[in-house]
């Protein structure tokens, strides 16, 4: 799914099955790749929001195929010091990445599952450019909707944030079918059909709040993606279903 990402937000970096699939999802549901364009927006005022507020170390869980604006690049643009180590499980995720960030001393990537919490925390990595004794910013976009309620999304969530220090960001988008119809269902579907290992588990307003647990949501707490704090036109989409397809929001650790 990473993959089909990154064709719905208009990368080179997939294969024909990739494609095909995404090109069956956006049928069933008009506009997808508008709401995938909103949540990548949304990845940029996180990022800038949490460096507004002296994050200076990122973990990116779930990074997908490197397209523009990636962590790195709008966190070290607010300042060149930052680090950023990013988790992607996809070997072609992981591959393009590692060409990406030649050369560059402050960002990183680990080849790991997300649902492996204290190997990713315990990697060279993370040790070598992160520092936990101090705040840091964790992102989980588009990631906690393809881990099953058998997997225990609450606790892996509650796993990470035993390790990170107060005044720590949590960012988290999650899809929701709370504002959707028949389209999300025949969408989901399709992914189910294309016997993929990632499956989607859509969660409610009060479910995705519930992830938020040892976190103070910030203004204006939990909202569509395209309603979080959206600083201008491309930040949105002209569809409001599109903007509300995606929850999103931002805590901070006490």
């Amino acid at each position: 799914m990473a993959r089909t990402y990154d064709f719905m937000l208009g990368g080179g970096h997939n294969f024909a099955v990739d494609r095909a699939v995404g090109a069956q999802i956006e049928h069933a549901m008009p506009g997808l790749r508008d709401a995938a364009r909103v949540n990548r927006a949304f990845l940029g005022r996180a990022v800038r929001f949490m460096t507004g507020h002296g994050i200076r170390q990122f973990l990116d869980l779930g990074s997908g195929i490197p397209t523009v604006a990636n962590v790195h690049e709008v966190a070290q643009a607010q300042d060149p010091d930052c680090r950023v180590v990013y988790v992607d499980r996809d070997p072609v995720a992981v591959a393009h990445s590692e060409l990406l960030l030649a050369g560059n001393d402050r960002a990183a990537i680990v080849q790991a599952d997300m649902r492996d919490p204290e190997k990713i925390l315990d990697s060279a990595e993370v040790r070598g450019l992160l520092d936990l004794g101090e705040p840091l910013g964790l992102l989980m976009l588009l990631m906690l909707h393809w881990v099953p309620d058998e997997s225990d999304p609450l606790a892996l969530v509650g796993r990470y944030a035993s390790a990170l220090a107060p005044g720590s960001f949590l960012a988290i988008t999650h899809v929701t079918g709370d504002h959707q119809g028949e389209n999300l269902e025949e969408a989901t579907d399709v992914i189910k059909e294309s016997r993929s290992p990632d499956q989607v588990t859509l969660r409610t307003h009060a479910q995705v709040s519930a992830l938020f647990a040892g976190f103070e949501l910030v203004e204006p707490g939990l909202a569509g993606c395209g309603e979080w704090r959206p600083s201008g036109p491309a930040d949105i989409s002209d569809a409001a279903a599109m903007n509300m397809l995606v929850y999103a929001g931002i805590g901070r650790k006490s």
